[in-house]
């Protein structure tokens, strides 16, 4: 979907485009160079042809990618309040694809001890192998607001951590409500990026102050992986958490977790005890 945020309305792009892109989303990542160019050339008719947006309905921009990456630890603030030193490079785990939810919905707890992390995600646009990092922004399809909702009991069980697993529980990795391009933002290396549970606000940063910010997460990651269109990098979460906390602060049944980036629009989840 093409979608107006101010009017609310959205444009099926497979039918604005006459089928030549989409419906399905890895489709549409596959020919992204070719999406841009013709969405380039288009004007959408969201008054005639719009219908209203809701995010409550909507999926994650890109719902089922090849791969998905983690960077942990990657503002110092969010480093000092976990008592850890600052990595040298960048720490990376995976959230496998069954967390991935919609913007808005039901977070289901499965015990006591789950944590939030406001994050910045990135979406792939084209096929990326040892990128250097002054060329990477182009690769970049697009921006959006992520929660790397963390489990922390199964996360952080030994002898060795269980991040992946302790991240990937059903919904724990909402993503929306669009994908932002790059050139519609006038900063994209530096927003404002914000959570709160039940209005009273526990995360505020602005990702400018990534350790290892998107440029260099691309060189990283490509210079060792392929990267694929549509694939998922969840950059890491700054200070605030509530696992830091002392005392300890965790989601409970009936909690409202929202988290906001400047430019990308809201994700609201309301949670709900495992029954």
């Amino acid at each position: 979907m093409w979608v107006d945020t101010a009017s609310g309305l959205a444009v099926d792009i497979a039918k604005a485009s006459g089928a030549r892109f989409g419906p399905e989303p890895a489709a549409l990542y596959d020919a992204w160079p070719d999406f841009v160019g013709w969405a380039a050339t288009v004007t959408p008719d969201f008054a005639a042809d719009g219908t209203p947006f809701v995010a409550s309905e909507a999926d994650a921009p890109s719902p089922a990618p090849r791969q998905v990456f983690a960077i942990g630890l990657n503002y110092k603030d969010h480093a000092d309040e976990s008592g850890f030193s600052y990595p040298p490079v960048p720490t990376v785990f995976t959230k496998f694809v069954g967390s991935f939810a919609g913007p808005e919905g039901t977070l289901v707890l499965p015990n006591d001890t789950v944590d939030w992390e406001a994050e910045l995600v990135v979406v792939i646009g084209r096929p990326a192998k040892d990128v250097a990092r002054a060329d990477a922004w182009e690769y970049v399809a697009g921006l959006t607001v992520g929660q790397d909702y963390s489990e922390r009991t199964l996360q952080l069980s030994g002898p060795a951590p269980q991040f992946s697993l302790g991240k990937s529980y059903p919904g724990f990795a909402p993503q929306g409500p669009y994908l932002t391009t790059v050139d519609e933002l006038a900063e994209p290396a530096d927003l404002e990026i914000a959570c709160t549970v039940n209005g009273e606000q526990v995360q505020g940063s602005r990702t400018s102050r990534l350790i290892f910010d998107i440029p260099t997460l691309i060189e990283h990651l490509s210079g060792v992986v392929q990267l694929y269109p549509g694939d998922v990098i969840f950059t890491g979460t700054p200070a605030g958490v509530g696992g830091a906390r002392e005392p300890k602060w965790f989601l409970k049944d009936g909690d409202v977790v929202e988290t906001t980036i400047e430019g990308l629009g809201s994700l609201r989840q309301t949670c709900a005890s495992q029954r």
